[in-house]
């Protein structure tokens, strides 16, 4: 579907909305409307087209924003252009598609990742835990995981919200991926007890890391027993 301009495709947009589903997505801090099974079909359809993708960027809309991260294209774009992007995404789901399927297929994706891991803005430096968290799980070689337990104990316990938790998840596949520093995950879990009462619904497991890599690894451990 190509020949779209931007006013047609952010049409488009406006009639995959639903109220309900703003509703929903305003509690949890994202402002779009649009289901997001709805809005990958309509991107499928567009394809790749970058200079859209950047226009849609451009509007400032959730929705829109979301639609560019699947209709650019990641290896186009420029240290500088991603470093922008990341704090302009404002809404959590934005900033999470913009890491996942355009930083991570980008050249600058291992630069950005070490300079926004230290970057004093909590939002930013949590898209360089995501990305961190990505190298202990696929990539572990050259990443420093004593260095990385050193921080999360030192600082997740005050860390805001978005950094707190992707530092949480970066503890926890440490603790899951790498038996050598399990031990030691599951001890700075306990001390520092973050988000131990976290409500989590029947069938799903805990984000407490104590409680989430004693489940990961025990049904790893089952399946292996069989």
């Amino acid at each position: 579907m190509t020949g779209l301009s931007l006013s047609e495709v952010l049409g488009e947009l406006r009639e995959l909305e639903d109220p309900r589903i703003r509703a929903g997505n305003e509690k949890r801090g994202d402002g779009h409307a649009v289901n997001l099974s709805s809005l990958r079909a309509f991107a499928k359809q567009l394809g790749t087209q970058h200079e859209l993708a950047l226009d849609l960027w451009a509007t400032g809309d959730s929705a829109a924003k979301l639609l560019s991260t699947l209709t650019c294209c990641p290896r186009a774009l420029t240290f500088g252009d991603l470093d922008a992007m990341l704090r302009s995404a404002q809404a959590p789901k934005v900033r999470d598609w913009l890491v996942n399927y355009v930083v991570k297929k980008n050249p600058h994706c291992e630069a950005l990742r070490a300079a926004w891991l230290l970057d004093p803005d909590p939002v930013v430096a949590s898209a360089g835990w995501m990305l961190t968290t990505t190298r202990v799980v696929k990539n572990p070689e050259g990443v420093d995981l004593d260095g990385l337990l050193d921080v999360i104990e030192a600082e997740m316990k005050s860390a805001p919200e978005p950094l707190q938790w992707a530092m949480n998840e970066c503890l926890g596949n440490i603790g899951i991926k790498h038996p050598a520093h399990r031990s030691r995950a599951i001890g700075i879990g306990e001390r520092l007890g973050v988000l131990k009462d976290y409500p989590t619904p029947p069938k799903c497991t805990s984000p407490f890391v104590p409680v989430w890599i004693a489940e990961v690894v025990g049904r790893k451990e089952r399946r292996q027993g069989h």
